[in-house]
């Protein structure tokens, strides 16, 4: 089967990091792959063995989605858009997909609205068209206007054949986000969680001994980093490690590493990160789905300050639910500080262990399974 995956994260990497593991899932059973990636590149997300195709790459301007900048910073313009949206024309035409994936959309990512419907319009000229797949995470941003979430109903019944929803319907429904309707409810499939194989312990056991900090690939994380640093001079029994993503993680690493205490560093984004929650005391993080489920996974003791910023409350929804569970707490961007933060370290420090979370994490397999099935149907 012929698949292609269509994804643009605009400010951290989870989207693209979430494609991939399905990109891979597909792969795995022999099926032929083009992932297209409108974000900016981000080294350490492998995609090897999976065709990739790279568009012009836009960010949005920190969290205001309603502007898109260049990897450099300028605003887009008119004429790289229509590039877009010439390839991913051109890339629909050559592969002749037996199934297209849109990531997000059209839940979000509305400031791209003409590219993807462009596409979409283009699928129904195709002399085979495929199954069309939304693919959507767990939580989504709830629609700030009842218009919106009419629109987007619009286009799923104009467009699509299924919604894919990485989530399991009895721990994270999808209608705690979104409103669903009648008809919607008709088009949805839950997967699971998409989720990477669990990681294995690291061979140099990294990690262990360390209080692990990190806010995903993205540019979002420096007031949690500073904390750190400075609760780190409060805990010298604590021993912390910052991994800073981001275009801008070396100039971060610098700053925070300058004159920091001895139980303190700073260093870019690793690939190992997961491998590293098997041996940590604890990860402190945002809340984002892959990070989440990499704690989920390796039941490390975590505390989770959401990403909050620009009204956004995905994160907040996610860990108010995870920290139900033993060893996990939530602690609010605006309630942050050096002793809040280490109160909420030696509280999942003194939990009872949590085992490890095994189920409802087979999500991208389960995608190829519905995805498989539905093309089978169409033929």
């Amino acid at each position: 089967m012929k698949v292609m995956i269509v994804v643009t994260h605009l400010l951290g990497t989870g989207h693209l990091a979430r494609a991939l593991t399905l990109a891979r899932a597909f792969r795995s059973s022999g099926d032929d792959i083009v992932l297209v990636s409108g974000g900016v590149p981000v080294a350490q997300l492998d995609h090897s063995g999976i065709t990739f195709v790279q568009l012009p790459p836009v960010r949005s301007d920190g969290v205001d989605f309603s502007v898109l900048l260049d990897a450099k910073g300028r605003h887009v313009t008119d004429s790289v858009l229509e590039h877009r949206k010439d390839i991913l024309i051109e890339t629909l035409k050559a592969h002749q997909p037996d199934a297209l994936i849109t990531e997000l959309f059209p839940f979000g990512r509305r400031i791209l609205k003409n590219e993807f419907l462009a596409l979409l319009n283009a699928v129904r000229r195709l002399p085979k068209p495929p199954v069309v797949c939304a693919s959507i995470r767990d939580i989504l941003a709830p629609p700030s206007k009842p218009k919106k979430a009419d629109e987007t109903h619009d286009i799923i019944a104009a467009h699509y054949d299924c919604v894919l929803v990485h989530s399991d319907a009895n721990v994270m429904p999808l209608d705690l986000s979104w409103p669903v309707t009648e008809h919607l409810k008709t088009k949805l499939h839950y997967t699971g969680f998409v989720a990477p194989p669990a990681p294995p312990s690291h061979p140099e056991r990294l990690g262990e001994g360390e209080i692990t900090v990190s806010a995903g690939g993205g540019n979002v994380g420096l007031p949690l980093f500073q904390c750190a640093r400075e609760m780190a001079v409060l805990r010298p029994d604590l021993t912390l490690r910052v991994l800073v993503g981001g275009s801008d993680a070396e100039t971060i690493c610098a700053h925070l590493n300058a004159d920091g205490p001895s139980n303190f560093s700073a260093e870019g984004a690793r690939s190992d990160f997961s491998m590293m929650l098997n041996h940590t005391q604890a990860s402190v993080s945002m809340c984002g789905y892959n990070t989440a489920l990499d704690v989920l996974q390796t039941g490390c003791p975590a505390v989770f300050i959401p990403f909050d910023a620009g009204n956004e409350v995905e994160q907040s929804i996610r860990a108010g639910a995870l920290a139900r569970q033993d060893g996990i707490r939530a602690l609010a961007s605006d309630c942050l500080s050096p002793e809040t933060l280490a109160a909420a370290i030696t509280d999942v420090l003194h939990d009872p262990a949590r085992a490890p979370w095994t189920t409802s994490v087979d999500g991208a397999l389960e995608t190829r399974k519905i995805v498989h099935k539905l093309v089978l149907e169409k033929q």
